[in-house]
């Protein structure tokens, strides 16, 4: 069992002093390490921005891809062996800005993986103009007079997509953090886990201590997380209280069990040896 150390590479992270994303990165390898999970059976795929650097920084399987296009990587690895353990790590603008589509159709195919979305509600990387989960009437740099639309719901989103298992983590928890994302990791189908991560240098509004005196846990109260019309109610809670927590999780079968090909064996380990093609490559060519 891989301990925190041994999934920590050499190279170190660039984001800035404070960043919400170190708690997500200790989070996630504080469950690789307390799930036994060897550094082979892991694969972490992002597409683009601050959150996306994250797989540089585990010393894991790892694809860094282009803007909101990880799901699709993901997908294709998943795929070819389906005995990995994968996930996805965005943000906001990643995922429900430009890779709003993938992640729609990852999660009604309910796909075995686990998505962390690196949710700051501005774009980071590129200096702080508004993004797809900045609140209405906020002062970006792309909106100096306010936002005018109203911001996108990854949670709520995810619920009605078919995601089977939701959930909302927040950076300044890092063992609650922890604690979801194992549950993510093991849940057999498309675990979706936001987490509300602030940014210190461009989101002056959502801070830590915006959120340190409105977070609470959802578990600690009478919530029932299969009840999904109320799962759908509790993600629009936005204010003076902020739930964090499992919404809602349920099973069905995933993308993988409803293909033959794949049920019995790993795409990798078929045996292709009495496969020949040639045929076809001399009609194409």
């Amino acid at each position: 069992m891989p301990s925190v150390a041994d999934l920590t590479p050499k190279s170190k992270p660039t984001w800035c002093p404070g960043c919400g994303d170190f708690a997500i990165l200790a989070a996630v390898k504080n469950a690789i390490s307390q799930l036994g999970l060897q550094k082979h059976e892991v694969m972490i795929a992002s597409g683009i921005g601050c959150s996306s650097k994250l797989p540089h920084w585990v010393d894991v399987n790892g694809f860094h891809s282009i803007h909101g296009r990880g799901l699709p990587i993901i997908t294709g690895i998943k795929l070819a062996n389906h005995k990995l353990h994968c996930m996805v790590t965005g943000g906001d603008g990643d995922g429900v800005g430009i890779g709003t589509n993938h992640f729609i159709h990852a999660m009604r195919r309910n796909l075995d993986i686990t998505y962390i979305m690196h949710d700051n509600q501005i774009y980071g990387l590129t200096k702080g103009q508004t993004s797809p989960t900045s609140e209405k009437g906020m002062h970006t740099k792309s909106t100096p007079f306010g936002v005018i639309e109203i911001p996108i719901n990854p949670i709520g989103l995810a619920i009605v997509s078919g995601a089977t298992f939701v959930a909302q983590g927040y950076s300044g928890n890092i063992k609650h953090l922890t604690e979801l994302v194992k549950q993510g990791m093991q849940h057999r189908g498309f675990a979706f886990i936001n987490v509300l991560q602030p940014c210190v240098t461009f989101n002056h509004v959502n801070t830590f201590e915006f959120f340190d005196s409105r977070v609470y846990n959802l578990q600690e109260e009478n919530y029932d997380t299969t009840n999904k019309a109320n799962a759908i109610i509790k993600s629009e809670e936005w204010g003076e209280r902020i739930p964090i927590g499992v919404f809602y999780e349920t099973r069905r079968s995933t993308y993988a069990d409803e293909l033959p090909q794949l049920k019995d064996q790993a795409l990798v380990d078929q045996d292709i040896s009495n496969i020949n093609v040639e045929h076809i490559m001399e009609y194409l060519y």
